[in-house]
């Protein structure tokens, strides 16, 4: 009997829903595309409704539900972390006490009574896994490797904050764990929030940062804050920080170390920002090349899995395929905590055989098109009702028009098939532009995205390709690994600056044949696109390529900042509407900005778009 899973992520952040048919990962969502709240922590209810349906099932037809940690163990590791550190923290621990007491250290009731109310019959019981279980679970069962080291790296779970672990068959073994409150994840998070980023969103903005800046302060990290050991253990020195007593990541002692107070939120970025970007990056690096190598010794397996929030971090993802330490490297693209709905599902979901994937030769996450996708038929449907002007085309009639229209510097809203799961964008939900423009990076920041300038953008690559463009010797089909740009693509081969500021200046440089997708250090986080994974997306660039001899564009998310990338064609046209983007392909339709309603009418991209 192959078992049908339901997997939960839920009440922290990112909450998740997935649904897995032995090893068939059949549909996976993350709650926030359809709330439109970002990093939306509840009960994923809506996320859950579309996996049950997308499988054609209901509650009562399930084998098993899974959820993605241990609450109550969680809930120890809350009540040891207060009585370590009473009376300090009693002014936070007081307001969450209540909930742990009400449900939260039950939390699996309240999942199944959550899901049993979405209709359908009663499910069966809920099992819980432990988190870091469920973190090397999704990095190493739908990968396309018989056996593997596994790498876990995050803030926290229950108590674990870093682990390493041997995936063979249909199995994943705990070798070793780090344990709060010492975690590569809150030190991170500790310096995205000293810099004046969001804890748990921002971290991303911190590493593409790093490469305006001097690691000059990289030094000091290792002598007070964080003891590193050969093998890539450390422990923090926590009196150094604030994550333990309340809300805040850290306090006077460490603005002291560091010059004075933390930078204000949206206040200016000044050098000592860029450098200690810079040097928690290379701090951050240094450990994870070292806990690799110990993975690679213990296991003395020739591939590495990935996964966590800080397996995210694509630069240090990219130091590791870099240094050659292991013949290749898979990061599941989903690595935070919405994967681990998945991985719980998976472990839930594990029989004889159900690792076919493997033998194809392939991974298991068909390109991480998960999520929902519409029919032709449901997007004119909603076009029609609405009154929106477009022209209808065959698939390779969209791909050539898109094409033309990108290689005139239009900048394209980009909708084709299941939406992805996972923090990026994968093609499915993209907005594209041509990375041979200069400009474009500034013009999609600011007009588009409505985001900080300094901000990079990945490229996607024909996979045929990237090593033309690219000093990347193997796949990144899921923009998880940042690698250089080859040097027969720079237009001058000149080092980063040593000075954070004059780095900024070069923003606006050309540094090479791709300047929109190229950081001031030469680096990209790059998405190499294959025919099998994204069929249209391919097509796309083999066109673009034929028309421009370069198989190389921008991709980034379809969103503005502070929101949830799109999932529903209504979600993509009022993005569309809002924003400076030129023409919008959803499905087998592309619409001109110019010839709509909104626009014709009010004479501005601000129009008011209805929500529905």
């Amino acid at each position: 009997m192959i078992p049908t899973v339901l997997g939960i992520s839920a009440y922290y952040h990112d909450s998740a829903a997935a649904l897995v048919r032995g090893g068939d990962i059949v549909a996976a969502a993350q709650e926030e595309r359809f709330s439109r709240r970002r990093h939306d922590p509840a009960f994923p209810e809506r996320a859950v409704a579309y996996c049950l349906d997308e499988a054609g099932v209901t509650a009562r037809d399930l084998d098993a539900v899974a959820y993605y940690e241990n609450p109550s163990l969680k809930f120890r590791r809350v009540l040891g972390t207060y009585a370590a550190t009473a009376p300090r923290g009693w002014s936070t621990f007081r307001h969450v006490l209540p909930q742990w007491l009400a449900w939260k250290a039950r939390a699996q009731r309240t999942v199944h009574r959550r899901i049993e109310a979405i209709g359908g019959g009663t499910p069966p019981p809920v099992v819980c896994y432990g988190h870091h279980e469920t973190h090397a679970a999704s990095a190493f069962l739908p990968s396309p490797y018989e056996s593997a080291a596994v790498l876990t790296v995050d803030g926290v779970g229950e108590w674990t904050t870093t682990s390493v672990w041997h995936g063979r068959g249909d199995r994943v073994e705990a070798l070793a764990e780090l344990r709060f409150p010492h975690s590569l994840g809150l030190l991170y998070s500790a310096f995205t929030y000293f810099c004046g980023f969001k804890v748990d969103s921002g971290e991303y903005k911190l590493m593409g940062l790093a490469p305006y800046g001097r690691p000059r302060f990289a030094q000091l990290i290792k002598e007070r804050l964080v003891d590193i050991r050969e093998d890539g253990s450390f422990r923090l020195d926590t009196d150094y920080f604030e994550f333990l007593y309340g809300q805040v990541m850290t306090g006077r002692r460490f603005a002291d170390l560091f010059g004075g107070p933390g930078r204000t939120p949206e206040g200016p970025l000044t050098e000592r920002e860029f450098d200690l970007a810079a040097s928690v990056q290379a701090v951050t690096e240094e450990i994870m090349l070292k806990l690799a190598r110990t993975a690679r010794a213990w296991t003395g397996e020739s591939h590495l899995c990935l996964a966590g929030g800080v397996a995210l971090n694509c630069v240090a993802n990219g130091r590791i395929v870099e240094q050659g330490i292991f013949d290749e490297v898979w990061v599941q693209p989903a690595a935070g905590d919405a994967g681990g709905a998945l991985g719980a599902a998976l472990l839930a979901a594990r029989h004889e055989g159900g690792r076919d994937h493997v033998r194809h030769g392939g991974d298991a996450m068909k390109g991480a098109r998960l999520g929902p996708g519409y029919d032709d038929d449901t997007v004119q449907r909603f076009l029609d009702d609405h009154g929106y002007p477009y022209r209808k085309l065959s698939g390779t009639e969209l791909t050539r028009a898109v094409a033309e229209e990108l290689a005139a510097g239009k900048v394209v809203g980009w909708f084709s098939g299941r939406m992805e799961f996972g923090p990026r964008a994968l093609g499915s939900r993209s907005i594209l532009g041509d990375a041979r423009k200069p400009d474009m990076q500034s013009t999609m920041n600011l007009k588009i995205k409505f985001r900080e300038s300094f901000r990079p953008f990945a490229p996607i690559v024909l996979a045929e390709d990237q090593e033309q463009y690219f000093d990347l010797k193997q796949p990144s089909p899921y923009m998880l690994i940042v690698g250089q740009v080859a040097r027969q693509q720079r237009t001058h081969d000149d080092e980063p600056s040593a000075d954070g500021l004059a780095a900024g200046e070069r923003l606006r440089s050309v540094h090479s044949t791709i300047p929109a997708v190229t950081h001031v250090d030469h680096s990209s986080r790059i998405q190499t696109v294959d025919k099998e994974r994204d069929p249209a997306l391919h097509r796309l660039l083999g066109d673009f390529r034929d028309l421009t001899g370069c198989s190389v564009l921008v991709n980034t998310s379809f969103n503005v900042r502070g929101e949830p990338i799109v999932a529903s064609p209504a979600d993509a046209y009022r993005c569309f509407m809002r924003t400076n983007i030129d023409l919008l392909a959803v499905g087998g339709f592309l619409l001109d900005r110019t010839e709509q309603p909104a626009w014709r009418e009010a004479g501005d991209w601000r129009a008011e778009i209805p929500l529905d």
